[in-house]
């Protein structure tokens, strides 16, 4: 048996929190954790809709059923099956729906990228994929990925503003997590803003208007 591939077009949906415009100063590229669906995800940045910033929500291309075979449906940015491919496509992805965005919005605009649980890990490979032109990260709730080229990562986090973000009561959050996240990051330089909130696995308005006017 030979593993065969063949690359096809596919409809992406994402999701617009303002309107672009010659006034549009802010630009937000927000990616959502697992299970989620990106009009639901969006809800949570209604708070920066100040009529100078537009938040543009991405869903992943994988989609599934939550519970048995029918229901809530989510999705996935990947899986560990073909994890590669899935990588390649991710970055392509957003490259694209960022390019498209660009095209609509003043060359000064500024880019903050923000990855919320799995979507964390997701735009941390994003970026250290190539040249994206973003100036602030964001990672909410987020695992650092242990798979990132350090000699290209090392480049594309130079200089970036990061912030990490999580709740007190996160779950999936852990001490010794968190000095494992802390560690992958310092070797790339990486030496982020810690912010942290009363609450669970979830994103928190309060804390997300302090990081936009803090990072």
């Amino acid at each position: 048996m030979q593993e065969n591939k063949l690359i096809v077009p596919r409809t992406a949906r994402y999701y617009t929190l303002g309107t672009s415009s010659e006034k549009t100063r802010n630009l937000w590229i927000v990616c959502h954790g697992y299970g989620q669906l990106a009009r639901f995800f969006l809800r949570h940045f209604s708070v920066l809709d100040d009529g100078e910033t537009v938040v543009v929500a991405p869903e992943a291309l994988s989609r599934f059923y939550l519970d048995g075979f029918s229901g809530r449906i989510g999705a996935t940015w990947m899986t560990k099956e073909d994890r590669l491919s899935e990588i390649g496509d991710q970055a392509s992805y957003l490259n694209l729906l960022l390019q498209h965005m660009l095209e609509q919005l003043p060359q000064d605009v500024r880019i903050t990228v923000l990855g919320f649980s799995q979507g964390g890990a997701t735009v941390s490979r994003w970026l250290a994929s190539g040249n994206v032109p973003v100036h602030r990260l964001i990672l909410w709730a987020a695992s650092f990925p242990e798979d990132i080229d350090f000699s290209s990562g090392q480049a594309a986090f130079a200089g970036l503003p990061v912030a990490m973000v999580y709740g007190s009561e996160d779950e999936f959050i852990t001490a010794e997590a968190l000095d494992r996240k802390k560690q992958l990051m310092a070797q790339l330089g990486i030496s982020p803003q810690v912010y942290t909130f009363e609450g669970g696995h979830t994103l928190h308005a309060d804390t997300l208007l302090l990081v936009n006017e803090q990072l």
